[in-house]
């Protein structure tokens, strides 16, 4: 996670190759405490990442020389958990799910209410500060069913011992389930930073279908997660930790 407990304000990167946009958003940004920078393309967004400590990045789709669901999958191919809003004029489900899948923190679909973008802003950095560092965990496994969580290294780990990455969003979602075993979750509760349109967000539908698929791939996997409906989804099974 950005270590959000260093002393002075959170750093928000915005990048978004319309100059008038991104000035845009940096101008409602200004209001609040923190520190703002700004790039119109992914190699100045690089660059920036290796000289500054960003706990924030707004990040455009689409960009001059390249896009944004592939610098999403390259921060986290190396570990990086900077958090990430994706903005971009696609609107589809499909397109909100796959930037999840690929790292994205949250998604935006433009055009947006400047003020809808501070509190998904808000909400992140809030989360990124309350949840555990990995290396505080005081566990390292969560089991559940055939499966193993590694709460560290944030990968299913099979009977087999095989492993099986998870993108952010299904750790994410994943952990959440396991904190409330046998309890059916809502979409708001599942996806809190998004809680007053959850319960019309069918993106949240496509992730769960997409962690079933990978825990279906081990025997006694394929009913683990399951659909209540008109309720929400429940994890049916005990979790142990070790």
């Amino acid at each position: 996670m950005p270590d959000l407990a260093h002393n002075g304000p959170a750093t928000i990167m915005v990048v978004d190759d319309d100059a008038d946009i991104r000035n845009l958003i940096l101008g409602q940004l200004r209001q609040e405490n923190y520190r703002l920078l700004g790039a119109g393309n992914l190699a100045d967004l690089r660059q920036a990442l290796r000289q500054e400590q960003i706990d924030l990045i707004v990040l455009d789709l689409n960009l001059p020389d390249g896009d944004g669901l592939s610098l999403c999958r390259e921060l986290r191919a190396t570990g990086s958990a900077v958090q990430i809003i994706m903005v971009t004029a696609r609107g589809s489900a499909i397109d909100r799910v796959l930037g999840l899948e690929l790292g994205a923190d949250d998604y935006l679909t433009k055009p947006f209410e400047p003020r809808e973008l501070l509190v998904r802003i808000r909400n992140l950095l809030r989360r990124a500060r309350s949840e555990p560092s990995p290396r505080r965990v005081a566990t390292r496994y969560a089991a559940f069913g055939p499966w193993r969580l590694d709460l560290q290294q944030r990968r299913l780990v099979a009977p087999d011992d095989r492993l099986v990455m998870l993108s952010s969003a299904e750790f994410r979602l994943i952990t959440r389930f396991i904190e409330e075993p046998n309890a059916v979750l809502t979409r708001e509760t599942l996806l809190p930073e998004r809680r007053a349109t959850a319960a019309f967000d069918r993106s949240i539908d496509l992730q769960v279908s997409r962690l079933r698929q990978k825990l279906a791939a081990v025997p006694g996997g394929d009913e683990l997660i399951l659909t209540v409906r008109g309720e929400g989804y429940v994890l049916a099974c005990e979790v142990h930790y070790s």
